[in-house]
């Protein structure tokens, strides 16, 4: 597949807002993202805030099911993320997604966030493949 990042945050929105997500493409069944953890990614802690991993992991796991379901429209179902680590300001945060089934309108997948190659984050997701008419 590619070896080089691409930004998939070009439309303006949230993600965009928030520093956007680099992708790519490592096999048909697993990609992997990254986005760097800047001041406003921060909570009151001084710690990456639980709420931007999740949506981080939301925009490419979500993006990596719907370049399995051949670039269909994808929506989240269900997303179940175990928050085991922290990051801070200036960090690298990698998401590695394996798809683990698709079906005609199902992808269910499963994701690490790691941070200087330790797991910070882990989620299992489910994505609806929507019809386009």
């Amino acid at each position: 597949m590619s070896d080089k990042f691409e930004q998939i945050s070009l439309k303006p929105g949230f993600m965009k807002h928030n520093g956007g997500v680099m992708f790519k493409n490592i096999s048909n069944t697993e990609y992997e993202f990254k986005s760097t953890i800047s001041e406003n990614h921060l909570n009151a802690a001084g710690i990456t805030h639980g709420g931007y991993l999740s949506a981080l992991i939301d925009a490419g796991a979500g993006t990596a099911a719907h370049r399995t379901a051949d670039n269909a429209p994808c929506v989240t179902i269900s997303l179940d993320l175990k928050f085991i680590g922290a990051s801070k300001i200036g960090d690298e945060i990698v998401g590695c997604v394996k798809i683990l089934k698709k079906t005609k309108t199902l992808v269910f997948l499963f994701c690490e966030l790691k941070c200087n190659d330790k797991i910070i984050t882990s989620a299992s997701g489910v994505w609806k493949i929507l019809k386009v008419k």
